[in-house]
Formats: C-alpha cells, structure tokens, sequence
C-alpha cells in the first residue's frame, strides 16, 4: 500500500511539473544557434541532436516559447565586416521563419509576440551581441532596430571605442585608454531607450555597468550572467549590480555555463588541460580564440568533458541567490546554448528545459514564481521597453 501511495504521488508530481512547464511561457534570452550552426551551412529546420543544443524540433519539445536568438561575431570582426556580418545572420534567421511559417515568427513588439503564441508558434527575437557589430555608427544601430532587433549587449570580451568589456576590466586595467562608457557610448544608451532596444549588460566591464544604468531610463536586461559570490568569474555580477538590476527593475537571466556556476570547473579544466597539454599548445600556436580551443577538445574527449560538468543543482543555487539579494522578479533563464561547451548533466539540450522547471517546484517555488522565473519577468521588461 505505501509503494503505491509513493508511486502515484510521484506519478502526480511529474504530471504537474510537466503540465505548469507546458502552460507556462518559457522565454530563453539568449542561444547561438545561428552563428554556431546556421552559418557554418547546418539547418535548425533538420533534426540536429548530437550536433548542436538546438533545433527548432527539439525547442517545441523543450517547451520554449519565446527564443532569442543572438546575432553574434567576435573580435575578429570590425569596421566595413561585422554590421554586414550581423546582417547576415539576421537575414538567416527571416529565411528559417521563411520556411517554418507554421512554427515560428519573427517578432520585435509585445503585440506580435502575444499573437505568435495564441498561434502556437515559437516567437523568435534577436539581440545583438556585442556592441562592435555598430562599427561607431549610430545609423547601424537605427538599422538593427527595424530589423527587429529587441537587444543589443553593449561589448563582448571586446572593449569597443565607447565601452569597456568584463574581460578587458579585468585583464588590462592598467592599459585601458578609459574604462566605461564615453559619451557616444551614453548617447547609444539613450538611443536605444529611445528606439525601445533593451539596453543588454551581459559582458561588459562594472565601470561599463554603472554608467550604463546609470543613463539609462529604462529596465535594462543581463541576457546571459551568473552571480559572482556563488561563483567568481569576470563575467558574473556582484552583489551590488544584482541589487541595481532590482532597483532599476530590470532581469538578470542566466547562463548555463559550468564555468559561471560552478566555482570549482575551473580547477577540473585546470587538471583536463594538464592531461593534453601537448595537444593544446598546437592547438593554440594556430591563434584560434580560446572559446574554440574548449570546444574543440570537449568534442574530441566527451567523456572526460562530460565528467567536469557540474549538477542542476548548482543553477538552481544561483535562482535561490539572486531571488533572496534581488527578489523573484529579477531573475530568468538565458542558456547561452550552442555557444557554450559545457552545461550541467542534466541540461544536454534544449529539450531538458522542464527540469529546470521541477527542480524550482522541489525547492518550494510557487507555480506563480516559477512562471515569473520561466519568462515573465523578462517579458516584463520588454514591454516596458517599448512602453513610451
């Protein structure tokens, strides 16, 4: 009789994660699928498992409902390449829709996305990431604004001439011409408030990020950051910027990657890099950016990558964190999948999204806190962007 009463109870607790996760709008502010996958001649139209995190199949089955999509080229684009570079992905993202007019649409207002999902149809948005992909020129960002562009993360790694990024902060303090934003890199602030482009903190330096809410009028968005107590990385927010996001009523939406939750990953890849040293070295005598090098050797060696990975339980610690310092209106999901090489075990792909989902339910989140959680405060903020 007690197996039985178990068994149905945990049948019954299935069943209702898996029904709030179908109910609820799931929006994931940030994946890399088209410059990881579509531009490199692969199709999310296909079923794509064992090659990348995503495929449009496997995002209906993940219950995601609102994806953005990032626009993404690194330092290696600059002037007269990476605003034709950025345009191309987007032109790559109407053609998928193009396609898949039964399952997705492009959107860039809260009006269009409410009507993509009374249709059922994935609502895709696009943020730019990094500010380099403007090239100085507030024109461009005029342009990415009417191509349905909803964000833009004012650096990458990269500094730009107006704005200074984490990694450049962090690494080259000393040898910065300025640190933070210039007065053009306030004037693009206040330009995209105006043009109601969320204003994207993810990446950039703190100097970069107190002058940033500080211009801005409007809540801004961390699209893909983690939190810096749990986890001590230069692209992890501090107590402080949490507490500013709050206060400026914007979201911080976080990432996946096991090297921004977990604050041991970075001693496992210490000892895997030891393991092939020789092989890494060639590697990196070809100049390839150090986010390539990881993965390309996570891919050759999986189960050893495989066993550096954190659990789900470590991104769950961060919602917790974030949820007591900022409250549960400040804090969503941005996986940054297909632009990371390493996730915790649970999260193999996109489909694995409705563990997230159980794993707040069995840390006592109500059903209303998890759908703030899912997608609701982001869309909060986006709205409230485009609010005049």
């Amino acid at each position: 009789m007690r197996l039985f009463l178990f068994v149905t109870l945990f049948l019954v607790s299935c069943q209702s994660y898996k029904s709030l996760h179908q109910k609820a709008i799931l929006a994931d502010t940030h994946n890399d699928v088209l410059s990881t996958a579509t531009m490199r001649g692969l199709n999310i139209d296909n079923d794509l498992t064992g090659r990348t995190h995503s495929d449009l199949a496997r995002l209906k089955k993940g219950g995601v409902d609102v994806q953005v999509f990032s626009i993404f080229c690194d330092e290696r684009f600059g002037k007269d390449t990476a605003f034709r570079f950025a345009n191309t992905e987007i032109d790559s993202l109407y053609a998928i829709a193009a396609r898949n007019r039964d399952k997705m649409s492009v959107v860039s207002t809260p009006g269009q996305l409410q009507q993509a999902l009374g249709e059922k149809k994935l609502a895709a948005l696009m943020g730019v990431e990094g500010g380099h992909m403007i090239e100085d020129n507030l024109a461009f960002l005029d342009s990415f604004a009417r191509r349905g562009v909803c964000y833009m993360t004012l650096t990458w790694n990269n500094s730009t001439s107006w704005a200074t990024s984490a990694l450049d902060e962090t690494m080259k303090k000393d040898s910065l011409p300025h640190k933070g934003l210039t007065d053009f890199g306030k004037q693009v602030v206040r330009r995209m408030n105006s043009l109601g482009m969320m204003v994207d903190l993810s990446h950039v330096g703190e100097q970069t990020f107190w002058d940033a809410i500080n211009t801005s009028t409007k809540p801004i968005l961390v699209s893909h950051s983690c939190a810096y107590t749990l986890c001590p990385v230069f692209r992890n927010l501090k107590d402080d910027q949490i507490k500013a996001v709050a206060k400026n009523g914007g979201v911080i939406d976080l990432n996946f990657y096991s090297g921004f939750l977990d604050s041991n990953f970075q001693k496992r890849i210490t000892t895997f890099a030891a393991r092939h040293k020789a092989e890494i070295d060639s590697i990196q005598s070809l100049k390839w950016p150090g986010y390539e090098v990881e993965e390309y050797f996570f891919k050759k060696y999986p189960a050893e990558a495989g066993n550096l990975r954190p659990s789900l339980s470590v991104l769950l610690d961060h919602i917790d964190y974030i949820v007591k310092l900022a409250g549960v209106d400040h804090v969503g999901l941005g996986s940054d999948f297909d632009g990371i090489s390493s996730a915790p075990k649970e999260l193999k792909d996109v489909t694995n999204f409705p563990l997230i989902t159980k794993g707040l339910l069995q840390r006592g989140y109500s059903k209303s806190d998890v759908r703030k959680i899912l997608g609701g405060n982001f869309l909060r903020v986006f709205s409230a962007n485009q609010s005049r």
